[in-house]
């Protein structure tokens, strides 16, 4: 799970809307938090929109976790795929078509029935989608798993992973691939993959984006009618309030009924502000504890939980915006450069720890025979001038008003590694930006950035959800072209074998920190916080908390 997709705005009347929608919610004059049903939790980011399929941002994921459920899940507190939607699923002998039995009896919140051909509506809106529905800003998962739609509209859109959806009986539906690949089951997890009620997609446009693809205009259903499945239904987003509020689904029928009544999701985006509510009883519970906190609050008898550390911290290099940074050796000089054992030291919590390469060492394929850029000040001054770039200036993007499981606070981040790089003679350009939009728009699209920091904190267990999602074709992130690199990827997806996978993944690995397109920095166990009578939630590596099991204890 990477950042929001940039350059989405909400149409005004969206906002107005959802102003109104909310204001019920905005009367009641406190936290709620004194109240046993109502637990209120602390985020540092407004969602940005509650259509799943139309999100990447952890905030809007976090709440769409709640309301929606997918064909397979992750299991509880891990990586694992588990039943969801779906009770079973088998492949064919040509590993392409994909068979899932389905749970029966299940309604969506509005009283409509799940069945095969309710996700046989959803596959096929993913697929059939055109007009804006096939911008990398809106649909960003669906292209980031399955390529492409039926018409593609863009030419850098290849062939579809999907195929086709049938359903076969009530409780029988079958998903048809074009080839075999390592996303199939494990990526219909994503909250992006959820299912939605038909009746509600067609009764509130859902499809129906306006505006145009630097102001892209939500349909009702994204911002003010989100239906699924879950143990959670959405009742009010106040804008103006920052709060968002989700209530038990009374007809769950999924395992146990939600122990809390109501949740409040509260925006605090200052992170020693979110502490100071937790601490003042305004809230039950926030997520990015900061590092230094972590011990001082469970000391206060808080209820700390730290996620597995599956995520991964990175320096872009943007090869195409600077024609030095095509040059080898002074991606090798950056990062011989980079002091990262004390930036984990210093920086980043307890459990934290370099990266050697792109992915964390818990997936399969992780290869520690890759090459090693241990800090060495001499080596990386040696390398600038004999590439002829002992005078070289670089333009270092860091994001602003942001914390993120794996960059807990980017501006010391940057300052620490900014440091490292004047210390081999590298002048640096600071260039800090807003994080949404203006980060994201900087640094995913263009030539402007030379540098910047930015993460990934992990889909699924299968490597290619990492070094895939960054390497496995040309982007604007990094700048470059390297055909053999993509081909590697290609052949690596599409091996049905877990273990002749495994040993592609270590190829790539080496591959990549042999080409060294960026520099890996840290992977960061984050933690996530909640009051001293709040009890049953369960870490995910994922983020893939459950708000459902919470419960007080007095």
């Amino acid at each position: 799970m990477r950042a929001p997709r940039p350059k989405v705005a909400i149409a005004a009347a969206a906002v107005a809307a959802l102003a109104v929608a909310g204001c019920a919610e905005s009367d009641r004059g406190d936290s709620g938090s004194s109240s046993k049903d109502t637990l209120v939790f602390g985020v540092a980011g407004d969602p940005k929109v509650l259509d799943p399929s139309l999100a990447s941002d952890g905030e809007s994921l976090r709440i769409a976790r709640q309301m929606f459920e997918t064909l397979v899940k992750p299991e509880e507190g891990g990586t694992k795929v588990t039943p969801g939607l779906a009770e079973s699923w088998t492949p064919d002998s040509t590993g392409t078509v994909w068979t899932f039995k389905l749970r029966s009896g299940v309604k969506f919140h509005d009283g409509t029935d799940f069945n095969a051909e309710a996700v046989c509506v959803n596959f096929n809106r993913w697929y059939n989608a055109t007009g804006l529905m096939q911008s990398p800003d809106v649909t960003p998962y669906w292209q980031d798993v399955m390529g492409g739609f039926a018409k593609n509209e863009r030419e850098d859109l290849g062939e579809s992973l999907f195929r086709s959806c049938t359903a076969k009986d009530a409780t029988t539906v079958d998903l048809a691939f074009s080839r075999v690949s390592s996303k199939v089951p494990a990526a219909l997890m994503l909250p992006s993959f959820s299912i939605h009620s038909p009746k509600a997609l067609q009764e509130f446009q859902a499809s129906n984006i306006g505006g145009k693809a630097d102001n892209i205009q939500y349909p009702p259903y994204a911002m003010q009618h989100p239906t699924g499945t879950g143990p959670y239904k959405f009742k009010s987003w106040d804008i103006a309030n920052k709060t968002l509020t989700i209530e038990r689904n009374e007809d769950y029928t999924g395992g146990p009924k939600a122990k809390i009544k109501t949740i409040i999701f509260k925006t605090i985006s200052d992170e020693n502000a979110r502490k100071q509510a937790l601490r003042s009883g305004d809230i039950n519970g926030y997520d990015l504890v900061g590092p230094a906190d972590v011990e001082p609050l469970k000391g206060e008898g808080f209820n700390v939980l730290t996620r597995p550390a599956f995520n991964i911290l990175y320096l872009a290099i943007n090869q195409k915006g600077n024609p030095k940074l095509a040059d080898i050796r002074v991606r090798q000089a950056i990062a011989y450069a980079l002091n990262r054992q004390a930036l984990v030291d210093s920086k980043l919590p307890p459990g934290a720890k370099v990266a050697l390469q792109f992915m964390p060492d818990t997936v399969d394929g992780w290869n520690p025979n890759v090459t090693q850029y241990n800090y060495d000040v001499n080596k990386a001054k040696a390398l600038l001038a004999e590439a002829g770039a002992s005078n070289l200036t670089l333009r270092f993007h860091y994001p602003t008003e942001v914390t993120r499981p794996y960059m807990p606070n980017p501006k010391d981040l940057f300052e620490l590694l900014s440091a490292d790089l004047q210390a081999v003679g590298i002048k640096v350009e600071a260039i800090p930006l807003k994080w949404t939009p203006d980060y994201l728009n900087a640094t995913s699209t263009g030539t402007a950035h030379d540098l910047h920091i930015l993460g990934w904190t992990g889909d699924y267990a299968d490597g290619y959800n990492f070094i895939g999602t960054f390497f496995d074709r040309q982007k604007d992130e990094w700048g470059f072209n390297n055909p053999a690199l993509f081909d590697l990827f290609k052949r690596a997806d599409s091996t049905a074998d877990l273990a002749a996978r495994a040993e592609l993944y270590k190829e790539l690995n080496a591959e990549i920190m042999k080409f060294l397109p960026g520099v890996p920095i840290s992977h960061s166990p984050p933690a996530i916080v909640f009051g001293k009578d709040v009890t049953g939630v369960k870490a995910s590596p994922l983020t893939d908390e459950r708000y459902s099991t919470a419960e007080f204890t007095s």
